[in-house]
């Protein structure tokens, strides 16, 4: 796996997400507690590409991204929806090396 530069720590906001265009695909990132958490930003309820504007959450010890338009839940770990566990959004490697955030991508 290569690792991609994204955006700096700078540009991340705790407990919010922004939006990352990687190879041509959006990817919302997360930054909680320290560490970023990367997963499409494709709603498949909404069909619409808006989960980087999601609020941010603890439910049943998972951490979540509630999506702004039907308020689907989904696990920032897993991709996995919690009201729907058939719906399973891609889930992304990132890491912070040296202060700059970084996607996981295969060549």
């Amino acid at each position: 796996m290569n690792w991609l530069n994204v955006c700096s720590v700078l540009d991340l906001q705790n407990d919010s997400g922004i939006c990352a265009l990687v190879n041509g695909e959006q990817i919302a990132l997360f930054y909680v507690q320290n560490t970023v958490y990367a997963i499409s930003n494709f709603d498949p309820f909404g069909n619409a590409n808006v989960l980087s504007r999601g609020v941010i959450g603890d439910l049943k010890g998972k951490i979540v991204v509630a999506s702004p338009l039907y308020k689907q839940h989904f696990n920032l770990k897993t991709g996995i929806c919690l009201e729907d566990e058939s719906v399973i959004l891609p889930v992304y490697a990132s890491r912070i090396e040296n202060g700059t955030v970084q996607i996981g991508v295969t060549s």
